[in-house]
């Protein structure tokens, strides 16, 4: 099992920025791709951004231009660095990483426990 720890959250402003960092426990270049979704109250949990082993990266359209996900395998850390935060970026971040299915194993998703993220004036 591959063990996701996330950090970063808290309370900002409007405008303001976070860096978001998940630390798994296993060298995150076995893994296909690495990601963040988040979920608010009340609302299905969705696709943030995502980076594959190759650097290859996807994002929501809430969020491109204002966030960039980044690795560094070395530390086995994927950050989510936040910039222009709005209220409606309130949510739980979760960390999240793929690998998908293979002639013996099935696909597997690994989830991180959540850190929260309010912004607010």
């Amino acid at each position: 099992q591959v063990q996701l720890v996330e950090s970063g959250g808290g309370l900002v402003q409007p405008g303001g920025s976070l860096r978001l960092s998940c630390a798994a426990s296993t060298s995150i270049s076995s893994i296909y791709a690495m990601g963040w979704y988040r979920q608010a109250p009340g609302k299905q949990r969705e696709l943030v951004a995502t980076i594959t082993n190759t650097q290859t990266t996807t994002y929501a359209d809430s969020a491109k231009d204002r966030f960039t996900i980044s690795r560094d395998d070395a530390r086995n850390t994927v950050y989510l660095q936040m910039n222009s935060l709005k209220p409606e970026d309130t949510a739980v971040y979760y960390c999240n990483g793929h690998r998908p299915r293979t002639l013996f194993v099935g696909a597997r998703d690994y989830w991180g426990q959540g850190t929260q993220v309010t912004v607010s004036s």
